[in-house]
């Protein structure tokens, strides 16, 4: 019998290009692997009214293989708080039609997703594809700050320094899993830590 799914879970599917004039990519690390993939099965001319918008990491890859799909704009940003304010500009000025491809982490699925979504980009014009890290984006239900990037459970908040059970319940509104204390009527318990989001 298989595992019953987290409803609350996102589903992600696999890139594929659609009709349209403006498509506008979001990827951070091995998202990138998604818009190449996609890339291959894509008419000719098809990136040339494209933006990709592309957060690298530390290490730099693939920033040369999205360069090499010619798109009209291509931009690099060290963070996902950083592009957040051209992603806001972008989508305001969107035209009707505009498709949005989001590639590489939940986190980042997650919260540009939440920002498409307040601008009022309608929801069947955007692909997602989880690629790379398993990490999670966490909020701690006690004191409300986010953590990012949690590969263990139970993990710490980086706020308040409780230890928290990283639950499977994913909020759509803050775009985190939820993280709640696992030893609230023992602190002295201290389960030991697995590193399981990889």
């Amino acid at each position: 019998m298989a595992a019953k799914s987290i409803i609350s879970r996102p589903v992600y599917g696999t890139l594929g290009p659609q009709p349209g004039k403006h498509h506008l990519f979001i990827a951070d690390a091995e998202g990138a692997l998604a818009i190449r993939d996609m890339a291959g099965s894509a008419p000719a001319g098809f990136f040339d009214g494209a933006e990709i918008v592309f957060i690298p990491g530390s290490d730099g890859k693939h920033i040369a293989a999205l360069e090499m799909l010619k798109p009209a704009q291509f931009h690099q940003a060290p963070s996902f708080a950083s592009l957040l304010p051209r992603l806001r500009q972008t989508l305001a000025n969107a035209h009707m039609g505009l498709r949005l491809y989001l590639a590489g982490t939940e986190g980042l699925i997650g919260q540009a997703m939440q920002v498409a979504l307040e601008a009022g980009i309608d929801h069947t014009s955007i692909q997602t594809e989880h690629r790379g890290s398993l990490a999670r984006r966490m909020q701690c239900v006690h004191c409300k700050g986010i953590t990012e990037n949690v590969t263990t459970q139970p993990a710490t908040c980086a706020h308040c320094g409780l230890l928290l059970l990283v639950r499977d319940h994913y909020s759509r509104r803050i775009a985190a899993f939820q993280g709640v204390c696992i030893n609230a009527e023992d602190r002295s318990e201290i389960p030991p830590m697995e590193e399981v989001f990889r």
